[in-house]
Formats: C-alpha cells, sequence, structure tokens
C-alpha cells in the first residue's frame, strides 16, 4: 500500500482510536475507586505487553525486537508509563471531559519545546496559538477558585512528560518500526510497573472489576494500533485536528457513566483547546505546503 494514499482511512481509523482512549479515560476513571492505581497501571500495561506480543511475535519472530536506539526505545517506555500515572491519578479526581482537554495541549507543547530545546523556529502565529491553548487550560482549572484543588495540576505533569514523549517517537520514527516501538513501550511499562506490584495488589472478588480491568487494556492496545495503522494512511498533519474529537468522546463518557456535565466556563475552556490546536494542525498543513512550492518556483 502505498503510504498516505488512504486519508479517508486514516481519519475514521483517528476517530476510532479517540474512541478507544475515551473508553480506556471513562473505565480508569471508575475503576479507580475500587482497584489500587499501580495495579490497574499494571494490568494496562500487562494487557498491552502480551496482546502485542502475541500479534507481532509469531508473525514477525524476534526480529521484531531489533532496534538501533535501545536506550531511547526504553526512555520512550519510561515517558509514556509517567504519563499513564498521572492520567490515572488524574482521572481519580477529576472529570474525564476537563481532563481530556486539558491532555490535548500536549501538541502545543510540542511546540514550545521545539522552540525552547530544539531551537527551531516558531511563527508568531504558533506562539499566539500556544498561548490561546495555555489560557484555554487556565480557564478549565481556574487557579484560586472554588473549584480549584491540587489535583487539578495533576494533567499538567501528565502535558510534559506526553510531550517529550511525543518529541522522541518523532525522531524514533525516521529510523524505528512503529511495531518495534509499540512492542518496547509496552515491554518496558509491564516491567517497571511490575515492581511496585506486589505491594499493591487486591485480590478482586467482583468478576466485573476483571472486566473491566481487560476493557481498558483492551482500549489502550486497540487505540494505539489503530493510531499507527491511521498514520500509515494519512500524514500526521491531516490527522491532528480530528484528535480532537478525543474530547467530545470524554464528555460523552462522563455524561453515560457519571451523569457529569461541564460547565459554561469549562466547556469554553475546551473549546479554545481544540481551535487552538486544530489551528496549529492547519499552520502545519500551510506551512509544509510552501516549503514543497518555493523550491518548485526557484
Amino acid at each position: 500500500m502505498k503510504p498516505h494514499a488512504h486519508p479517508l482511512a486514516g481519519i475514521a481509523l483517528v476517530l476510532g482510536a479517540c474512541a478507544c482512549f475515551a473508553t480506556l479515560d471513562t473505565t480508569t476513571k471508575f475503576v479507580s475507586a475500587s482497584v489500587p492505581l499501580l495495579m490497574a497501571l499494571w494490568f494496562r500495561y500487562a494487557f498491552q505487553a502480551a496482546a502485542t506480543a502475541a500479534v507481532v511475535l509469531p508473525a514477525r519472530g524476534l526480529r521484531a525486537l531489533r532496534t538501533r536506539h535501545l536506550p531511547f526505545q526504553c526512555l520512550r517506555g519510561v515517558l509514556l508509563l509517567g504519563s499513564s500515572l498521572f492520567a490515572f491519578a488524574s482521572l481519580k479526581y477529576m472529570p474525564v471531559g476537563e481532563f481530556t482537554a486539558i491532555v490535548m495541549i500536549a501538541p502545543l507543547v510540542v511546540t514550545l519545546l521545539a522552540a525552547t530545546v530544539l531551537k527551531e523556529r516558531v511563527s508568531p502565529m504558533r506562539w499566539l496559538l500556544v498561548a490561546g491553548g495555555f489560557a484555554g487550560t487556565l480557564v478549565i482549572i481556574r487557579p484560586g477558585g472554588d473549584a480549584f484543588t491540587w489535583a487539578s495540576l495533576l494533567p499538567l505533569g501528565l502535558v510534559v512528560t506526553n510531550a517529550w514523549f511525543q518529541v522522541l517517537t518523532s525522531r524514533l520514527a525516521r529510523t524505528e518500526d512503529p511495531v518495534t516501538m509499540h512492542l518496547y513501550t509496552g515491554a518496558v511499562g509491564t516491567l517497571i510497573a511490575s515492581l511496585a506490584l506486589p505491594f499493591v495488589w487486591t485480590p478482586l472478588a467482583s468478576a466485573s472489576l476483571w472486566a473491566l480491568l481487560c476493557l481498558m487494556g483492551a482500549a489502550a492496545t486497540i487505540g494505539h494500533f489503530l493510531l499507527i495503522l491511521a498514520y500509515q494512511r494519512a500524514p500526521a498533519a491531516t490527522l491532528t485536528p480530528y484528535l480532537y474529537s478525543q474530547i467530545a468522546f470524554a464528555m460523552l463518557g462522563g455524561l453515560l457513566v457519571f451523569d457529569h456535565v461541564p460547565d459554561g466556563w469549562a466547556l469554553a475552556g475546551m473549546a479554545a483547546i481544540a481551535v487552538c490546536g486544530a489551528a496549529g494542525a492547519w499552520l502545519t498543513v500551510v506551512e509544509s505546503r510552501r516549503v514543497v512550492l518555493e523550491p518548485m518556483e526557484a
């Protein structure tokens, strides 16, 4: 199949991935009331590692584990595990929709890192979008307001770790197989989480809790696979705006499971984040076309 030859299929796969991630977050919030956080985190990664290995290794064998950058693969796994830890802790205290909206400023933070750490040129318009995304986040968190608690800051830890995860992923994707990256992500997360498992393990008497833990693992695994398939069919700039559909899916999950509807300020903040993020993706398309056209005109 020719790369990026099926943009509509890529968009459909991204929407499916966002639905999976919203399902993961909604289920995580529900389960967190009964299952220790680190135990749920271990199960999420163990499920992903086992499912990925069961699908990939019979088809590719041990060559699927070959990598040129093992330390960076491990670091990427640690960053994603850190992101998941912040996510699980955040969802224990925050509504799913508001949590998801704050997390979606990660692409804007990547822009900030690109300018400050990687020394890449960032246009004034991108700086404006970054400022707009952060303003939307402040509207949701509302420091000093009645609804503000220390737990409101937890998603910001997720944003930082996830932004570094994305930066590292973009570098590794130039030379590494996405399936290999997915294998190492699950394996590293499972290995580290297993170290804490003996201290937090709690017998689960309810079969429904086991079913929900399996649903968490399946949603995370399928969601990541769908993203991989999507990026094989359409360029990132085309797909990025549709990632913000996860906010809508998360709001739907919060409504159906917890009967939660965000207030007006939270909705305004969500809208600001979604608009700034989608505009950033559109700007990427415009800039990439300009880069292609300039050599042709020269």
